[in-house]
This record gives structure tokens, sequence and C-alpha cells, in this order.
């Protein structure tokens, strides 16, 4: 291919691909480098621990490192796209808005800017899948937000977000200082998580709650948000108690955790209590359990999927008999099949066949031979490649309705309202299509690698303390003949049976358990236990290094934030080298990587997360008020920057993969401790910095008033 450079009518220059190449291509190499240094140290770090501390191979290791690359480029695209698309509109009509509109109009269009971000940010699609792992019984109240009302959840997190834009930006233009609002909203958050830790429901929300406020800061809100203020600012004059821009991040933190958790408080009447899986189930709950779920067809695919035979029994009026009746219609209808277990079509037959009971095969299958058939189909581990194309749809659908009304509305903001033209409107659009490419690859990336990656790690951390089942490695053998299981003794005289089994080219010791074993089927199934690593203590040692680990994690996770990096450049040209760059980062790595060990002892322990939130923030409330304007907007905005898009998605997943092994409730609370400990660590730096200061002040006026002695 020739490479030519032709000049154009109007001053245009057309040039050939190779140089194109040449031009795009370092470019491009940069931002995907940027992305790579803030998530490799993390991904290595887990990836490690797991292969050489927890000694376990990482399950779809190709598949996770696919999703990987996929959220890089996903968020080198989503991030180029941001800067050249969103952001430009934002700060367009924040310079516009003030000169056109009064006040109201101004509140008004943050109110809806704040909502809108919200729904384009990456990381609250995350919460929307978080709820796998909580049973209907255990939490109903938070069941139903993160499975049928999930919407809601994301709607309450959008109007908090709202708010707080609109506070910031009453904050821009009369110049208000942060404390109040801090004082106001902590100590309101502080006595609803005190009310909500006596009711059994919103007990169980209030972690989901706090870690809400750490989602809501990210790549789309954060940027977009300040771009918006940075306009209102050169409009305003503005003085030193606005904080320069700073504070605005800490109400987009605070609002939206009042706002779930007044929701949830407004749902909680019309729930169920929590309460033992036999008594939910009991038949005079059930118009109240199947409030819980979209139609009577999901509740039974759950109860099916999660609940013992005797609960699945109750939800029929004729009982056993009318729930293999229903069994059976669902196996003769693919559309209910769909309907009761999920799209895919081999969900009721792979379930009946590992979890099912005799009768409940025989209502599926029909008869012996066909029970025997599927055992020795649905023997090796489940390979579903539709999945991946149902990512795809998901990840583009999730992404055009993140970006799409988001832009929409500032443009006819920008246009009909303010009546202005579209400023440099290729590139603007340029960068709208970028960021709706990469919210979708980033999307895909999270379900194909982030998220299976935080759910192995955290699933299998636990094997440090406590014993484990992997139950990924599940295996099925067909045709197993009991007598080749043997008998070894114990030096205490214990018998323990096993067996060997010959796989991979190598022959291995597995113990026989005979609740594994079918007879009609002559088939075994077993399920590879592992741990505790650590036996010491009664487990103590294996908890330590898991706090350890945890620490680490935080602490190195913190380090490589971009948002990081570039807050502490700003707050050492602000305190003119006072606080310096690496003061500020190695204070808020230690205090993130603090607060993630705190919230997993929480969830470890099953401390309730009041005594963990509650004091330290009553203590920030009183180093607040000792500290300067400058440091309290720079120490309360420090947490923000700490929960980057991908930070989230994985700590969010390792807590429930955590919490479903050492069978507490739910697994959330870790984002919420992470928040609040590095603005313990920066205010406390930032006070000893300015003690400092002061006394090296007092001691130069000292010296100069000697010397005119």
């Amino acid at each position: 291919m020739e490479n030519k450079t032709t000049q154009l009518a109007g001053g245009r220059i057309r040039i050939g691909f190779k140089q194109a190449a040449a031009l795009i291509g370092p470019y491009v190499w940069k931002k995907v480098k940027e992305q790579i240094k803030s998530i490799w140290l993390i991904i290595l770090y887990l990836i490690l621990f797991q292969t050489f501390i927890l000694r376990m191979a990482v399950d779809e290791a190709a598949v996770i490192g696919v999703g990987i690359g996929v959220v890089i480029i996903g968020l080198a695209l989503f991030m180029e796209g941001l800067l050249l698309g969103l952001m430009p509109l934002g700060e367009v009509i924040g310079l516009r808005l003030p000169r056109k509109s009064k006040l109201p109009s101004i509140l008004i269009f943050s109110f809806i800017l704040g909502v809108g971000a919200t729904f384009a940010e990456p990381a609250v699609g995350v919460l929307k899948t978080a709820g796998a792992s909580i049973k209907a019984w255990d939490a109903p109240l938070l069941f139903l937000l993160l499975n049928k009302h999930s919407d809601y959840l994301v709607y309450a997190v959008g109007i908090g977000v709202g708010l707080a834009v609109m506070a910031g930006m009453l904050r821009f233009m009369y110049n208000l200082s942060l404390k109040p609002f801090i004082y106001v909203l902590i100590g309101g958050l502080s006595l609803f998580t005190v009310w909500a830790y006596f009711d059994p429901n919103l007990r169980h929300l209030t972690g989901l709650a706090w870690d809400c406020g750490a989602v809501t800061t990210g790549p789309v809100t954060v940027p977009l948000v300040l771009a918006l203020g940075i306009g209102i600012c050169r409009v305003v004059s503005g003085s030193s108690k606005g904080g320069g821009g700073f504070g605005v991040v800490t109400l987009a933190s605070l609002f939206p955790i009042l706002a779930v958790l007044c929701l949830g408080a407004a749902l909680n009447p019309t729930v169920l209590q929590p309460m033992d899986e036999g008594r939910f189930y009991s038949p005079d709950n059930r118009t109240k359990i199947e409030a819980l779920f979209e139609n009577r067809d999901a509740m039974l695919g759950y109860a099916f999927l999660n609940a013992r035979g005797e609960s699945q029994e109750r939800l029929f009026d004729d009982g056993r008999s009318g729930m293999l009746e229903e069994l059976n219609r669902i196996a003769l209808d693919t559309a209910r099949q769909k309907a009761v277990f999920g799209p895919d079509p081999d969900a009721l037959f792979r379930w009946t066949v590992f979890k099912g009971t005799d009768a409940q095969r025989l209502a599926v299958f029909g008869n012996e031979d066909a029970i025997r058939d599927a055992v020795t189909r649905y023997a090796a581990p489940e390979k579903n490649p539709a999945q991946i194309l149902s990512f795809l749809q998901k990840g583009v659908l999730i992404a055009i309705q993140a970006i799409v009304p988001l832009t929409l509305f500032l443009l006819l903001v920008l246009t009909l309202f303010l009546q202005e033209k579209l400023p440099r409107a290729d590139e603007i659009l340029l960068g709208i299509g970028l960021g709706i490419a990469g919210m979708a690859l980033f999307s895909i990336g999270i379900d194909l690698g982030l998220a299976k990656l935080g759910n192995q790690v955290g699933g299998k951390v636990p094997a440090l303390f406590k014993s484990i089942s992997l139950e990924e490695q599940r295996n099925t053998l067909v045709d197993f003949d009991p007598a080749a299981v043997e008998t070894a003794v114990t030096p205490q005289g214990e018998k323990i049976r096993f067996f060997f089994l010959y796989r991979h080219g190598a022959v291995q010791t597995v113990p026989y358990d005979e609740s594994g074993y079918d007879v009609s089927t002559k088939s075994y199934t077993f399920t590879p236990v592992r741990g505790p690593l650590f036996e010491g203590w009664e487990g103590i040692a294996g908890i330590a290094v898991l706090l350890l680990f945890a620490f680490i994690m935080g602490y190195g996770a913190t380090l490589a934030e971009p948002a990081l990096n570039a807050l502490a450049i700003t707050v050492e040209e602000i305190t003119v080298g006072t606080f310096k760059k690496s003061l500020l980062m190695q204070a808020v790595a230690v205090g993130v990587g603090s607060g993630i060990s705190l919230g997993v002892a929480k969830i470890v322990w099953g401390i309730p997360l009041m005594w963990l939130l509650v004091p330290p923030y009553l203590i920030l409330l009183l180093l607040t008020a000792m500290s300067s304007e400058d440091y309290v907007n720079i120490g309360w905005d420090s947490a923000g920057v700490t929960t980057g898009p991908v930070t989230v998605p994985l700590v969010l997943a390792m807590g429930l993969g955590i919490g479903s092994q050492v069978g507490v409730v739910e697994g959330f609370g870790i984002l919420a401790a992470a928040s609040v400990c590095p603005i313990l660590s920066v205010l406390l730096v930032g006070i000893t910095v300015t003690g400092k200061r002061k006394k090296a002040l007092r001691e130069a006026s000292g010296q100069k008033q000697g010397v005119r002695l």
C-alpha cells in the first residue's frame, strides 16, 4: 500500500495508512499502558497469592485473562471518550449556565446530571449482579433490592448523587464551607445506622448502603461534576472557603448512602423479616414470598435451585405430588424451562442430576435408563459457549443505556436551552462513540474476568483457616464400583475410607463418602476439600494471614490508582509543598489497606458494621472541627479516589465470595471500611503537618526577633 500525503481543499491534509498508524499507534499504546499500570499490580498479586500461598490453580485462567485484557482496552477507550466527549460538554455547560440561567435552572440541571452520571458509572452495574449469593430467607429486604428491585437501588443511588451535585453547585456558587454538610450528613447517617442495627432487615442492608457511597465516585461522576464545577467557578468569583473544587466527591459519596437507607426503610414494612428456611417457606408466607420475585416461575426456580426438598413442596397445594407434577410439566415445555431455570437449555436437567431427589429425577427423565444417560452426559464440567454471547449482548445494552441518555440530555441543554452551538462537534461525537464502545467492553470484561477472579479468590482464601469445598471442581464418576474403596487407619485408630483415582496421567487419593454414591445410577459424586492451610492457634494464624493479604491488596491497589496520583500532585501544589505528594499517597494507601482488613474481619467474625463505622465517623467529626478547610476537603475527598472501576468489582466480588464460604448472611461492608480509614489517616497527617508548620513559623519568628534585639 502506497503511503502518500495529499493536500486537500480548505487546508486539510490526507495521509496514508502507514502514516496514520505511525501517528496514532504511540498515542493508543500510551493510553492502554496507563490502564495496565493501574491494574496490573492487584491482578498479579491475586493470581500469585492463589497460586503460591493457597496452592490452587486459577480456574478458567484463559477466560479470565481474556476478560482482563478486554477490561484494559475498554477502560482505555472509555476514559478517552470521557475526555473527548462528555467532559468538554460538562465544562462548556458549566461556563454558559450561570450566565444564561437562574439558580433554580442550575440546580435542576445539576440534579439530572448527577442522576445520569450515576447510570453511566461502570461499577454501578456490579451492584445489580451482587445479589446472587444472598439467601431470600436470611435477608429478605436485601434480597429484594438486589434482585427484583435492583433498578430501584440504582435509582436511589442516582437520586443521592443528583442531590449531592446540587449541594456541590451551591457550594461552588456561594463559597460555602464543606464542614456543615459533613456534620449534618455524618451525624444523620450515624443515627440511621445505629437505628438500623436494631431492625434485622435494615441491619443487613447497612453494608450495601455504605458500599454504594464508594461505588458512585467513579470515572464518570467525578470528572463530569468537577468539569461542571470548574466551569461555574470560572464565572462566579470564589474564595478559599469553597475548597477550590474539592469536596464534591465527598457529597457524592454520602448522599447515596442516605438515599439507599431511606429506600430500605420505605420497603421494609412490606417484606418478611429474616427467619430460618423452614419457617420462611410455610404456606402462610407464600404470597409474601412471591412478592420478592418477578413472578411465580422465578420464585419456583429460586426454590428449586436453593431450597431443600421439603421447602419446595410447601409451595404447592398438593405438596410433594403437586411439586413432582409441576416438574414434569416444566420438563416437557421449553418455554417454562427458560422461565423457571433461566436461558441455559440444560439448567433443569443438570440441576436434576446433581441436586434433585430420586423422585424428582423420575419426574423429569421418566425412567431409570434416561437418568443413567443423563448422569453420563452431565458428568463433565459445565461449559456454556452461549454465555459469552449473552455477555456481549448485556455489555452493549448497558453501554447504550448508560451513555446515550446522558449525552442526549447534555446536548439538549446546550443547543435548545442555552442555544449554543456544539463546539468541536466531530471530536465530541467521536468521544461519545468511544465511550459507548469502551463501556461495553468494560462490562464484558468484568463478567468474563474481574468478577470471576474476585469470586474465586474470595471463595478460596477462607482455606487459610478452615476447610472449604471446591464446588467448581466437583466430579461425577459413572459406573463406580464400591468394591474399589479401601480403608486406612489413623494412629488414633480412626478408620478412613478412600479410593485411588487415575486422572490426567497420575494417580490420586480421594476420600470416600457413602452419601455421594447413587445406587440407582451407579455413580459417585465428590467435591474436593481444601484447608485449613494454617492451623495454629485454632485458626487464628490463618485469619492473620488473610488480614495481611487484605491489607497488602488494598495498599498496593491504592498506590497504583491514577486518580490518587493526580490528587496528590494537586494537593502538593495547593499546600505549596507542605503536604508532600508521597506523604499523601502513603497515608491514603495505609488507610485503604487497613480498611479492607477491617472489612474482611467484619465478614469473618460477623462483626456488626455499626461498630466499624459509627465510632470512626464520630472521631472524624472531631478531627474535621480541628482541621483547616483545605485539609478537610482533601481528606474527605481522598476516600473517593481509592474506589476505582477495577477495585470496586474486585473487592465486592471478593467480599461476597468470603461471605459465602464462612456462612455469613452478606459480604458487604469492605468498601465502606476502606472509605473511612483513609479519611482518618489523611486528617491525622494533615493535623500533624499543620502543627509542624506552625511550630517552624514560630521558631522562625522568634529567631527574627532575636536578631533584631
